[in-house]
């Protein structure tokens, strides 16, 4: 009898875009960029990656000077590829993985939606979604400030967000890998971690007295054996309104 092939799990795909602000009512946004890494979900290593800037039908939506050191310009996507031209490459990407990013579910997942239908075209669809900005709000706390992608890269010396999307994309794993880091040394050494571990502590050790092993207690400064544990991360999403 055959043995059964593993069932795959689907892989997962950080993507971010880049938008014009609305800055009336009644205006909409225009996608201006989208970028994307996909990334394996067992290593949570790159596999691919994709960006395009994408040229809005109202140009004059577009800033002719950011207020971004990194920002994109009118000038930047007057001659980029409109959405139709790309929305293939886009729902080959997105269609059928793990959605990952940070308020995606309030943000970036809306705008596909809205594009997708500005050109009489399904969205695509994901088979789960991961919402860093809700995930690390409850699990990590707001030791690290406001829960933006910025302060969060900042935190941990992860340098300064580009708002550029495929970098985003890529400073949003690395500020995942390091909460779950700490978050993993904390569940493991909960009473080191919190002070309430009390040193010396009484340890036996031995000792050779006529070629024979003698027991004896004495006090030591070293550490306690302690049991690594593993605690299965939760999904949770929770967004915002607005770009962080």
């Amino acid at each position: 009898m055959e043995a059964s092939s593993p069932v795959s799990t689907p892989e997962i795909v950080f993507f971010d875009l880049e938008t014009t602000v609305p800055n009336k009512a009644g205006q909409r946004f225009w996608v201006l960029e989208f970028g994307a890494i996909i990334v394996c979900p067992r290593k949570l290593v790159e596999l691919d990656s994709y960006s395009t800037l994408i040229r809005p039908k109202d140009l004059s939506a577009v800033a002719l000077k950011s207020g971004r050191c990194d920002g994109i310009t009118r000038e930047a996507v007057a001659n980029a590829p409109a959405f139709e031209e790309v929305a293939d490459k886009i729902f080959t990407i997105l269609n059928g993985r793990i959605w990952a990013g940070h308020n995606i579910q309030r943000f970036d997942c809306v705008r596909i939606k809205e594009a997708f239908a500005e050109i009489g075209r399904p969205a695509p669809m994901p088979v789960g979604m991961f919402d860093s900005l809700g995930v690390l709000t409850e699990k990590f706390g707001r030791r690290a400030g406001n829960m933006k992608m910025a302060t969060l890269a900042a935190y941990f010396g992860l340098g300064q967000q580009k708002h550029r999307s495929l970098e985003d994309a890529r400073m949003n794993l690395e500020v995942l890998k390091h909460c779950a880091a700490v978050l993993f040394v904390e569940s493991s050494l909960p009473s080191v971690m919190n002070g309430k571990w009390h040193n010396p502590s009484t340890v036996v050790t031995r000792s050779r007295s006529n070629g024979k092993l003698l027991c004896r207690e004495e006090n030591s400064r070293k550490s306690p054996p302690t049991t690594l544990g593993y605690q299965r991360a939760v999904p949770y999403t929770r967004g915002r309104l607005g770009e962080v």
